[in-house]
């Protein structure tokens, strides 16, 4: 994915996400531009930081789903974080390094997943001779026979039955077939320290402690198709090289890292506001600083370097604007864009065009229960009629709507499935108007309700 063009970047973001060009073309140059940073000579990579981006535009337009679909498509680590969970150094809360080490955790399991694909066949292998060891032991009376042509008899026919053995293994004819397994439980450890500023060193108390408790191994008699995924596990976490996955993992970080800050307008100054909250926000931009700057934090992995990580922020910017940032914040994010709010023929496209579209999803959800759920053209119109003018007439939240508005239309349908009656339902424009009018009429149930 890291190959794509910009243009093929807004092509797979466009299948997903709908309007909103402007944002979509800022992130996927940025991300290009990563590309193209890997490749430039060392001396010069030293002289090129990312082009961190501010994306403005109220709540539900899609800040966030463009940017977590752009991290799942480059397959690069993200995390996404909350501006007002962050405070001042010295005050109770999260400190920001916190971010640093949630993204190379973050690395890690990406690094641990590719990994485990890559050695899932050796792994398949020895589980399999480990379960027919368990199925099919060696005798205690072949090892003693002291007749040469004897002993070799008896392998023969310990290899001949463990290839049946293994035939019918493979077939999952034995899978109901208890056997005795050793077992080595992971000893649960109490979190030590919980305040901020001491997430490191509670990290570090936990593996102190995981090396000095002693390991108790236990033996617990299972099926064979359940001792299978144990052995798996057991055997991944033999072969998998701790070291290399934190080097990988911080390297990745690094590199390809995307750190997503929402609401970062929340700790903007604005009008109004009193000294001691005025104080704690400024506290927060200022920690914040470095970190978008270039810093190392301290990880269980190792030290990671934020100086290449991709930062992106957004903020509805309502009672306050970016200018309002510190000016040495605001020149680290010297990309911004602004998403527009959704209109009425953006939520009919939201409901019909993404392959995940709301629609979608609950025609999935009760085809479990042997429902045929159906939704005409002019009920996806209808619905989006609905929440554009709720939006309009109480708080604009965006697509967000579009949740409340299918959940409320087909919430008694939900309740009664599976019903011989509602083996296959049509949802139109007639259906959507009389669940709903009532509500929409009313303002003040509206604003309760939807």
């Amino acid at each position: 994915m890291g190959e794509m063009t910009p243009r093929e970047i807004v092509e797979m973001l466009d299948r997903h996400i709908v309007g909103q060009q402007a944002a979509k073309r800022a992130i996927a140059v940025a991300i290009r531009n990563r590309w193209r940073w890997k490749r430039l000579p060392p001396e010069l990579r030293k002289e090129i930081t990312p082009k961190n981006i501010i994306m403005i535009g109220p709540t539900g337009v899609g800040k966030t789903e463009i940017t977590r679909r752009l991290a799942k498509l480059t397959g690069a680590p993200f995390i996404k974080v909350e501006a007002t969970k962050y405070t001042e150094v010295g005050y109770h809360g999260r400190d920001v390094e916190s971010m640093a080490r949630d993204l190379v955790d973050a690395a890690a399991t990406l690094v641990r997943a590719r990994t485990r694909g890559e050695i899932e066949g050796q792994v398949a292998e020895r589980v399999e001779d480990n379960l027919l060891d368990l199925l099919a032991p060696e005798s205690a009376v072949d090892e003693a026979v002291g007749n040469v042509d004897d002993q070799r008899k008896a392998e023969k026919r310990r290899q001949r039955t463990r290839a049946k053995l293994r035939e019918r293994l493979r077939a999952g004819e034995l899978d109901d077939r208890y056997v005795d397994l050793h077992i080595e439980p992971r000893a649960p450890i109490v979190q030590v320290l919980s305040h901020m500023g001491y997430e490191q060193m509670d990290l570090d108390f936990r593996n102190v402690f995981e090396r000095l408790l002693p390991r108790q191994v236990r033996e617990r008699r299972v099926k064979v198709a359940e001792a299978r995924q144990i052995l798996v596990e057991q055997q991944i976490e033999d072969l998998l090289d701790k070291d290399v996955i934190s080097e990988e993992a911080i390297a990745l970080a690094e590199d390809s890292g995307i750190i997503f800050i929402d609401e970062i307008d929340k700790i903007c100054g604005s009008d109004g506001s009193s000294h001691n909250i005025e104080v704690s926000r400024q506290g927060v931009q200022r920690d914040l600083l470095p970190m978008v700057e270039g810093t190392i934090v301290q990880t269980r992995h190792g030290p990671v370097s934020t100086e290449h990580v991709l930062f992106i922020a957004a903020g509805a910017f309502h009672s306050s604007k970016p200018s309002d940032l510190m000016p040495e914040l605001q020149g680290r994010f010297p990309l911004r864009v602004e998403l527009q709010d959704l209109t009425r023929d953006d939520f009919v496209r939201i409901l019909s065009e993404p392959s995940s579209s709301l629609p979608n999803q609950y025609q999935a959800l009760l085809a479990a229960d042997g429902v045929a759920l159906n939704f005409t053209p002019d009920a996806l119109e209808a619905v989006a009629d609905i929440a554009f003018q709720v939006n309009q007439s109480t708080q604009n939240i965006g697509a967000r709507r579009l949740y409340t508005i299918i959940e409320r239309l087909l919430e008694d349908l939900s309740f009664t499935a599976p019903s011989p009656d509602a083996a296959e339902v049509t949802i139109d424009a007639t259906y959507v108007r009389r669940k709903l009018d009532s509500i929409t009429q009313d303002d003040d149930l509206s604003r309760f309700i939807l």
